[in-house]
C-alpha cells in the first residue's frame, strides 16, 4: 500500500496584513514536527504543496526528511485551499454590510469570534451554492469547482505514486477535509465542519492501492503530544 501524509500549513498570520504567511509560532510549529519525525526515523519518496506562502513555507521545513533532497517541493495548484476572502466578499454583500475597499481576509475582522462566526455563515451559504460573485471578485470559486479541483488534485498525485510510495503533502485545512470526504463518503456540510476542526500542522494519512482507499489517521499532532507543549496547539 502506498500512502499520502498530508500536512497542515503551520499557523498563518490572522490580523495581520498578510494573512497567506507563517506566523513566527507557525513555523516553530512545523520545526517541530520536524524534528519529531527525524528522531523517530520518518521518511518520504516525494513532497507536493499548494502555491500558497504558508503552504510553500510548511514544505521547506519538512523537505530534509524526503530522500531526494528537493530543493523544493512540487507545486500543485490543485492543493491550494478554497478563497475565503471571496466567499466573505459575497456573503458581506448579500446582508447589505460590504465595504469593500475596506476589506481584507484576516486583517479587517480582528476578534477571531466574529470572523469564525462570519466565515461559518459564508462557507454555508458556499456550499448551498447560495453565494455569487461580483464583477470585481475573479478568484471566487464555486463549491463544485473546487471539490473537483481537490479531488483532481489527490487523483492524479495518487495515480503518479504507487509500489509503497510515500508522499507528503504540505496544503490546508479544507484540502484536508475534502480528502476525507474522497475516502468516507460524508456528505458536504460535513466537509466545512471537518474544516473547522483540523489543527494547524496535524497530520492526516491515507492508504491506497490495489483500488482500495482509507484513512489511517486523521488531524494527529504526535510532535506536540507531550507536557509542555499546549501552547503550540492553534486552529487558526
Amino acid at each position: 500500500m502506498s500512502e499520502l501524509i498530508l500536512v497542515r500549513h503551520g499557523q498563518a498570520s490572522f490580523g495581520q496584513k498578510s494573512y497567506d504567511k507563517l506566523s513566527d509560532l507557525g513555523i516553530e510549529q512545523v520545526r517541530i514536527l520536524a524534528r519529531h519525525w527525524q528522531t523517530v526515523g520518518e521518511e518520504f519518496d516525494h513532497i507536493y504543496a499548494g502555491s500558497l506562502v504558508r503552504q510553500q513555507e510548511t514544505a521547506q521545513e519538512l523537505l530534509s526528511l524526503v530522500k531526494s533532497n528537493p530543493d523544493r517541493p512540487k507545486t500543485h495548484l490543485g492543493l491550494d485551499e478554497y478563497n475565503g476572502d471571496s466567499l466573505i466578499k459575497a456573503h458581506l454583500r448579500d446582508i447589505g454590510e460590504l465595504a469593500e475597499s475596506d476589506y481584507e481576509f484576516g486583517s479587517s475582522i480582528r476578534d477571531a469570534k466574529t470572523f469564525q462566526s462570519l466565515f461559518e455563515d459564508a462557507t454555508a451559504k458556499w456550499i448551498r451554492d447560495q453565494l455569487k460573485p461580483s464583477e470585481n471578485e475573479p478568484n471566487f470559486e464555486y463549491w463544485k469547482q473546487f471539490k473537483q479541483r481537490v479531488c483532481g488534485a489527490l487523483d492524479e498525485i495518487m495515480s503518479q505514486h504507487s509500489s509503497g510510495s510515500r508522499v507528503l503533502i504540505s496544503t490546508s485545512g479544507g484540502v484536508i477535509a475534502m480528502a476525507l470526504q474522497r475516502v468516507l463518503k460524508f456528505p458536504d456540510d460535513q466537509v466545512i465542519q471537518t474544516n473547522w476542526v483540523v489543527h494547524n500542522s496535524s497530520v492526516t494519512r491515507i492508504r491506497y492501492g490495489n483500488g482500495k482507499i482509507s484513512l489511517a489517521q486523521f488531524n494527529c499532532l504526535p510532535h506536540l503530544d507531550t507536557t509542555g507543549m499546549q501552547q503550540y496547539v492553534t486552529y487558526r
